[in-house]
């Protein structure tokens, strides 16, 4: 008797388990770049900037592991803060204490400054940015709707604190650190 093939909702969700996985390995690099560059940077502002963009790199690890292991199980969509009270911290979220390199932080050893450090920032977090903005455009249930909103918005945020910071230290060879305005209202027509 020939197997019967998976149903479209099914074949839907393994594809969006899949892509949560990738979203973890790409967080965990994320976090690991931001580590070492928060280590790298002499700045104490610059340092600040980088342990702050790790810390929610953390956050994003445990909610979409959250997610995607709910999923697997059967157990359907929650929400980010549920997720998050529900990830696991670090030393149980099958993070190595001394990871490998990844691509960025090849990268930045090659050139170790910290505008170096910044453009690569941008440069990921623009593909965080669409890679989230493409998985929100396939979204279906509301609560995958509403993860997704608030990862893509919180990936935003950070590529505008990049920008911002890219803007300070080529116009002024400074680490900006505390925002004289709003990055929400910073007009995108000059990137």
């Amino acid at each position: 008797m020939a197997k019967k093939a998976a149903e479209p909702s099914q074949r839907a969700e393994k594809h969006i388990i899949s892509e949560l996985n990738l979203a973890h390995s790409t967080e965990i690099a994320g976090y690991f770049f931001y580590k070492f560059v928060a280590g790298m940077v002499a700045d104490k502002k610059g340092k600040n900037v980088f342990n702050h963009l790790a810390e929610e790199e953390m956050e994003h690890i445990k909610v979409v592991k959250s997610i995607a292991e709910s999923l697997e199980a059967g157990n359907g969509w929650m929400n980010y803060n549920e997720a998050l009270k529900k990830g696991t911290p670090i030393s149980a979220a099958g993070l190595k204490i001394f990871p490998s390199e990844n691509e960025m932080t090849e990268r930045l050893k090659k050139n170790q400054t910290d505008l170096n450090a910044v453009n690569i920032s941008i440069e990921a977090e623009e593909k965080a940015v669409h890679f989230y903005g493409e998985l929100l455009k396939k979204a279906k249930e509301p609560g995958e709707k509403m993860l997704l909103t608030r990862l893509l918005e919180m990936e935003k945020g950070h590529l505008k604190i990049v920008r911002w910071e890219s803007e300070s230290l080529i116009n002024t060879g400074f680490w900006a650190g505390q925002m004289e305005f709003s990055v929400e209202k910073e007009s995108d027509e000059s990137h």
